[in-house]
């Protein structure tokens, strides 16, 4: 188990970020998706996170992105086919973070049967909290997840909607893939998602223990100065 004082350091030694779609049913429904009957996993490069008060980046020729917000798992210590009942002995932490998703790429991909990572992987799609510990969040399968463009409350909902809890989920992914200590989980993301275009402001939460900001900015165009 991480060691509190190290605990900001997990995100910097994490190998990866395992994301898991449509976890929660409301949000499938809203994007067309079928409920699925086991997890829809992706993976995202640890060079997309963005630390708090940065500013998320909208690639061109994208002039927004969709917003995502969720309750991010953080890995403690090695994990390999983890049984169900001890999954929880190999959480280091928590965090809250976005999963920024430039919607039209997706569709595209998803349509010609490709993968979602050109959508999902560019630099500061995931913006991501300070880890929080253990202590703090005693019962993470009842945590209110929000987000507002700013000011407007856009996404709100609560981890207990999630319908692959975290157990399940470490036992699962570390059945297909060793976690390592500092990898995350990305749990998936309530209702409302939306796009925030460039020039807005972002907030989101996990209530009553951290809120975060950021900017939305449009990334320089490759080959520009």
């Amino acid at each position: 188990m991480a060691a509190a004082a190290s605990l900001q350091n997990l995100l910097k030694i994490g190998t990866k970020i395992v994301a898991v779609g449509r976890n929660y049913a409301a949000h499938a429904k809203e994007l067309g998706n079928a409920v699925p009957k086991e997890p829809v996993l992706f993976l995202k490069p640890t060079s997309s996170y963005l630390e708090n008060g940065g500013t998320i980046e909208v690639p061109h020729p994208l002039n927004a992105l969709d917003h995502e917000v969720e309750l991010a798992v953080v890995i403690g210590q090695k994990a390999r086919d983890v049984p169900e009942n001890t999954a929880m002995n190999y959480v280091g932490g928590y965090a809250l973070a976005l999963d920024m998703t430039a919607r039209e790429i997706q569709s595209v991909a998803k349509s010609a049967g490709l993968p979602w990572t050109v959508a999902k992987g560019k630099d500061t799609f995931t913006p991501i909290s300070s880890v929080l510990s253990m202590s703090m969040v005693p019962d993470p399968d009842n945590l209110e997840l929000w987000l507002k463009v700013d000011g407007e409350i856009r996404q709100k909902g609560s981890t207990k909607d999630m319908m692959f809890k975290i157990p399940y989920l470490i036992s699962h992914i570390s059945s297909i893939m060793t976690l390592f200590e500092g990898d995350v989980i990305l749990t998936g993301t309530p209702p409302g998602v939306g796009p925030v275009k460039v020039g807005q402001k972002i907030t989101a939460g996990i209530t009553g223990l951290v809120d975060v900001h950021f900017e939305v900015g449009k990334r320089q165009k490759p080959g520009s100065s």
